[in-house]
């Protein structure tokens, strides 16, 4: 052989040395078949001609020969990983697939006994977990949460002997927690919340792991006592919620601990003894949750080493009637405060004034007596002390601060109510039962002050109101005539039902394009939960007559859900009476908690559910009726503002120092960049709450105008949120087929499976667009273009710097042309092809709000 044939060879091997990482049986090629396979292509992310140690979220050994971690979280890799792809990295120590959409694991994965970090977490992974993760022998961090895994818990986790983080949450794990795993002795983080586990703990359970700081245990069915918890020695935040303990709560308090939520469990004896036990330092303790189990004896009232709490709930127990604690001041850095169903008795103290970082206090369900104290709590966000035995005025005070309170409610006192400002809606869902007995003029902190024409405005005003008073009492004339204005009380006949108490069924409704069915066999018997007023009996008679039996001249709309009613509950209850249609994959007692849990997710953004009634095999949810309709209507149906049909043709806008809209007409409400941009933010909020503020996260699936309601006061409302879990997987195809218009991309591809935060996403960014243009997603004209839709249009718009002809005429000069343009930008982000470009609601949140500051300044 010659030399020029050896310089041939080492040219040769130059040239190759780029494609060495992906030649057969080599880590290069392993990585690279997996990422290609689960839907990443070359040309978004990765060069696959260059070594595989030089990509992103691969890392290499010194000599880089071998790959040893791979990283490669929220890249959209979806379906099941093949065979012989990342199970072949034999030296691989570091695997995190996290927040993805896989849905299966191959079967050598299990083969990788080098591995000491596996995240798996936030997919859609299926089917039961192997014995042979028992081959993890090295293994330290193991996260499994957020997937659909079944089965039980398999016993060879007893090998992971070096393991310190278990994470097993929010799957469908099964049975009892597995003895075996008190060998995990290495354990420091523990958390098997919300799966179906039941039975008792293992025998020695906390005592074997001498390390153990996080224990969370929340929203399964283990029993158990408190004695199970009796050698805790260095957990510091504790989570048992939603099973069903019990014993003395007094066992559980031990040294260090700073989280303690043992809530909805059934713990009883009493509490006053747990400031005795004097193995508990209490100035540890941040965050205590002990309602709904049952408790009795005094509350604490020696709060002296609790200074660091934030969270108290002391909520739905069996406590003996005493008298609101008066040294609450010593808690100076609670932030949450309830003590609803507590039995407490005699006058709120003034010293809770005291608290001023509290932003929350519910004392609703008590013996309260006396007035409301000056509260000068600058946080408060909720105040609730309904269902007591106040009297008095409202402390002007409060009444300030309404607007700025993301909930309240002083319902069923003996308060009287000085203020002609609040809205019949308002009075009817948070006033019920108080007196508004004060002339207008009692609260002049209340009324703007007006000009000698502005106070013909008020005389002419109050004539109004008092006639609305007497059409009031006339009540059926009332609504003969249809003297209806923004300033009225709804008041509606309610069809007797009384005279079907004994109905065979099955009923059938039909409306114009839907039909349900009802297996009611006696419609009195058929319990209707309504959360806030737990001790009204409505039944399914009164939903019949509230609906007239679901006629179609009480058919709202017909969604995706199913069609919606309109009502009236006995107490002149305002209600948007829902019917899901879908067949449900869960059980009545499923169906119940997952109501229940959503009847607790509370935002000033989302429409609440009120309530609901599971009639035969139909679900139905109730929620609060939203007078002004929803946006599409705004947008659309209705080019001078709001669905309804009252006469708002005096109405007028006004600005104020506040929030710049007071009291406005709805043509002029179109017409404003400010309200729409109102409507924007409000919406984000809603979405941001859902995706990032609820755990689990929950996806709406059908964001779109026609979802996002208006509230009596001009606020904007997200629906339906949370519904489609209630169907289980009986709603998929309904759900992938989306929303004309609203479609994301994704949703196209064979691939797609479930819907995500992203796409939820999307679906905003077009109803951003919808408001900053008055266009609708499909089938309007967009100028210059042919076969076009909203977002294609908007979006090539943008590309060429021409956003601005996008905008609506409307409102063109209502606000900064620059605000606008750059709002069409946040819906440009929002409608990026790829999820992974796509913001997330808590950014967008973050945009809109600096907008919004950059305009008021």
């Amino acid at each position: 052989m010659g030399f020029g044939f050896f310089v041939s060879l080492l040219v040769l091997s130059l040239f190759l040395k780029p494609l060495a990482c992906q030649q057969p049986n080599t880590d290069g090629f392993f990585v690279s078949q997996f990422l290609q396979k689960m839907g990443l292509s070359s040309s978004q992310l990765y060069n696959f001609s260059a070594p595989v140690c030089s990509w992103k979220g691969v890392f290499c050994d010194a000599k880089k020969e071998y790959v040893i971690g791979l990283e490669v979280s929220r890249l959209e890799l979806s379906g099941s990983i093949p065979d012989t792809t990342i199970g072949k990295l034999t030296k691989l120590q570091t695997l995190d697939l996290s927040n993805n959409k896989i849905t299966g694991l191959p079967s050598d994965l299990w083969s990788l006994g080098s591995l000491k970090y596996l995240n798996l977490s936030h997919n859609q992974i299926s089917g039961s977990l192997p014995n042979n993760i028992g081959n993890f022998g090295l293994l330290e961090s193991f996260d499994l949460s957020s997937n659909n895994f079944s089965g039980e818990i398999p016993a060879a986790i007893s090998s992971l002997v070096s393991l310190r983080v278990l994470k097993l949450s929010q799957n469908l794990f099964e049975n009892s927690i597995p003895s075996g795993i008190v060998s995990c002795q290495s354990l420091f983080w523990i958390d098997l919340s919300s799966n179906r586990l039941n039975g008792s703990l293992p025998d020695g359970f906390v005592a074997a792991f001498p390390k153990l700081q996080m224990l969370n245990l929340a929203g399964n069915e283990i029993s158990g006592r408190d004695s199970d918890f009796s050698e805790m020695k260095s957990i510091t935040s504790l989570n048992i919620s939603g099973n069903m303990f019990q014993g003395s709560v007094v066992g559980v308090f031990k040294e260090l601990l700073e989280v303690v939520d043992l809530s909805r469990n059934q713990f009883q004896g009493h509490i006053s003894q747990v400031q005795f036990n004097t193995s508990y330092n209490w100035s540890h303790l941040v965050y205590l949750d002990l309602s709904e189990n049952q408790l009795g004896g005094e509350i604490l009232h020696n709060w002296n080493q609790a200074q660091n709490l934030k969270h108290l709930n002391l909520a739905d127990n069996r406590f003996t009637r005493q008298e609101f604690p008066r040294n609450m001041e010593m808690l100076l850095s609670l932030e949450y405060l309830n003590l609803s169903k507590t039995s407490l008795t005699g006058r709120i103290p003034a010293e809770v004034s005291k608290l001023s970082n509290l932003n929350t206090l519910d004392l609703s369900q008590n013996h309260l007596i006396g007035h409301i104290p000056l509260l000068s709590i600058r946080n408060l966000q909720v105040f609730d002390v309904s269902f007591n035995n106040l009297s008095g005025e409202i402390p002007a005070s409060l009444l300030e601060k309404l607007p700025w309170l993301e909930r309240f409610n002083f319902s069923y006192n003996n308060l009287t109510l000085c203020a002609s400002e609040i809205s019949p809606e308002t009075l009817q869902t948070s006033f019920f039962g108080s007196s508004n007995s004060c002339p207008i003029a009692a609260n002049p902190v209340l009324l703007r002050r007006r000009t000698t024409k502005d106070k013909h405005k008020g005389l002419k005003l109050a004539l109004v109101l008092t006639f609305s008073m007497v059409c009031l009492l006339a009540g059926l004339l009332f609504l003969a005539f249809g003297c209806r204005r923004k300033t009225r009380m709804w008041e509606v006949k309610q069809p007797s039902y009384k005279e079907e108490q004994n109905i065979s069924g099955p009923f059938s409704f039909q409306t114009d394009s839907t039909t349900w069915v009802a297996d009611v066999k006696q419609a009195t018997s058929v319990p209707v939960v309504i959360f806030e007023k737990p001790l009204l009996n409505f039944t399914f008679s009164d939903l019949l007559s509230a609906t007239s039996n679901f006629d179609r001249g009480t058919l709202l709309a017909e969604g995706k859900f199913g069609p919606v009613y309109r009502g009236f509950l006995p107490g002149g209850i305002h209600v948007a009476v829902k019917v899901l249609v879908h067949g449900s994959t869960l059980t009545d007692q499923e169906t119940a908690r997952e109501f229940e849990y959503l009847g607790r997710i509370k935002h000033p953004n989302l429409v609440p559910l009120t309530g609901y009634c599971l009639a035969g095999d139909q679900r139905i949810a109730i929620y609060d009726y939203m007078e002004n309709g929803n946006l599409q209507n705004l947008l659309y149906d209705l080019p001078l503002g709001v669905q309804t049909t009252e006469d708002w043709s005096t109405d007028t806008w006004e600005e104020d120092d506040n929030n710049g809209i007071q009291n406005v007409g709805s043509e002029g409400l179109l017409t404003t960049w400010r309200f729409r941009h109102k409507i924007a933010l409000g919406t984000a909020r809603a979405l941001a709450f859902l995706h990032h503020g609820c755990s689990p996260p929950i996806i709406h699936r059908d964001v779109k105008a026609s979802s996002v309601y208006l509230d009596y006061n001009l606020e904007p409302r997200l629906s339906d949120f949370g519904l489609a879990k209630i169907f289980g997987n009986g709603l998929d195809e309904e759900i992938s087929r989306g929303s004309p218009g609203y479609l994301p991309p994704e949703f196209s591809q064979p691939e797609y499976d479930t819907p995500t935060p992203k796409s939820d996403v999307y679906c905003f960014g077009v109803v951003l667009f919808e408001l900053i243009t008055g266009k609708k997603p499909i089938g309007d004209d967009y100028p210059e273009e042919k076969d076009a839709t909203l977002v294609s249009w908007v979006r090539g718009l943008v590309k060429k710097n021409r956003g601005a002809s996008a905008i609506d005429p409307k409102i063109r000069d209502t606000g900064p042309d620059d605000q606008m343009e750059e709002a069409l930008k946040i819906g440009y982000l929002c409608t990026a092809d790829l999820p992974l470009k796509r913001p997330s609601m808590h950014q967008i949140v973050g945009l809109l709000k600096d907008m919004e500051q950059t305009g008021n300044q």
